[in-house]
C-alpha cells in the first residue's frame, strides 16, 4: 500500500502544481521508467484510485482523492510530531515520508495528542 499511496500523493501534487498529472510527469519525479509508470497506473486504475484518458494524463477518482487527503494529513502530523521533538524542517519532512506509510493508527493518536499537549503548560 505504501507505493500505491506514494503514486496518489504524486499525482495529487502534480494535479495541484500544474493542473494536470501526466505519466512522463510521474516516472521524472520517480525517477523512474515509463513503463514503470504505465504498469502502476493500470494498477490503479483497476483499484479505482485514478482514471486515465487518451491524451489527457491521470486523474483521482474520488477513492484517489480520499486516500490523498487522508496520506497527506497522515504525514503533517508525523512531520508535526517531529518538528515538536526538535527535529529540523527538512529533515522532519524526509523522515516523515518513511514513517507516515508504517505508523499505526495508535501511534498517530499518540503523536496528535502530544503535540495538543504542547500548547499546555
Amino acid at each position: 500500500m505504501e507505493l500505491v499511496e506514494d503514486y496518489i500523493e504524486l499525482i495529487a501534487d502534480l494535479i495541484a502544481d500544474r493542473g494536470e498529472a501526466r505519466q512522463v510527469d510521474v516516472a521524472a519525479r520517480l525517477g523512474v521508467a515509463q513503463p514503470t509508470v504505465a504498469k502502476m497506473l493500470k494498477r490503479l486504475v483497476e483499484e479505482g484510485f485514478v482514471s486515465q484518458r487518451p491524451y489527457r494524463g491521470v486523474f483521482l477518482t474520488q477513492l484517489g482523492r480520499d486516500l490523498a487527503k487522508r496520506s497527506r494529513a497522515r504525514h503533517k502530523l508525523v512531520e508535526t510530531f517531529l518538528r515538536a521533538l526538535g527535529v529540523d524542517g527538512d529533515t522532519a519532512r524526509r523522515d516523515a515520508e518513511g514513517i507516515e506509510h508504517h505508523v499505526s493508527a495508535q501511534t498517530l493518536d499518540a503523536f496528535a495528542n502530544f503535540i495538543a499537549g504542547q500548547g499546555k503548560g
